[in-house]
């Protein structure tokens, strides 16, 4: 029996999501809400959502692995990352086709087996690459028009959750999921 109701879906978008074994994200704008926050000494801030980390380890409990591409160099990042035991973290990095092109190489997988998720221009090129192209429902219009799938949720605000639920429930696996955490 499956949690998440996915009659609703377009089984197009079912049949991606069941393919899915990597999720690849952006951070400013999915992970987060995509503003900046500075202290007065310069030093930088962000805001993550806790149900989209349980998503992600989700995830990772039934052999999804993780990656994050990002424009921006931060140690928050790195930190956030490291919490979640996501390996492959590409920063400071605004050709992110090209960082693709090195987690392609460092992980051998294959495109359709891939969801990226991104919210602006500079990721269309990895979109355009993906077996599941998402981004979420704040993201720019353009984008929007290219994605296979675009959340209900902003992002920083659980959007990246519903990407985890849309991937576990075409998989027939959110049912799984809750039992395993249910005997903890």
């Amino acid at each position: 029996m499956a949690l998440i109701d996915v009659s609703s879906f377009d089984p197009l978008l079912l049949e991606r999501a069941a393919k899915i074994r990597m999720l690849v994200l952006d951070v400013d704008g999915v992970l987060t809400d995509g503003r900046l926050y500075f202290d007065s000494r310069g030093n930088e801030m962000k805001a993550f959502n806790t149900r989209d980390g349980l998503g992600i380890k989700a995830l990772q409990w039934h052999d999804t692995t993780l990656a994050l591409i990002t424009g921006r160099q931060s140690d928050i990042v790195a930190q956030r990352a490291a919490q979640l035991g996501i390996e492959h973290v590409y920063q400071g990095r605004n050709d992110k086709l090209n960082a693709f092109n090195e987690l392609l190489s460092d992980t051998h997988m294959d495109e359709e087996n891939i969801c990226y998720a991104g919210d602006d221009w500079i990721d269309i090129p990895v979109l355009d690459r993906v077996g599941l192209a998402v981004t979420v429902a704040d993201a720019d219009q353009v984008v929007k028009n290219r994605a296979h799938w675009v959340t209900n949720r902003d992002g920083g605000h659980g959007a990246v959750r519903e990407i985890c639920d849309l991937i576990l429930a075409a998989r027939g696996l959110d049912q799984q999921v809750l039992d395993g955490i249910l005997e903890l």
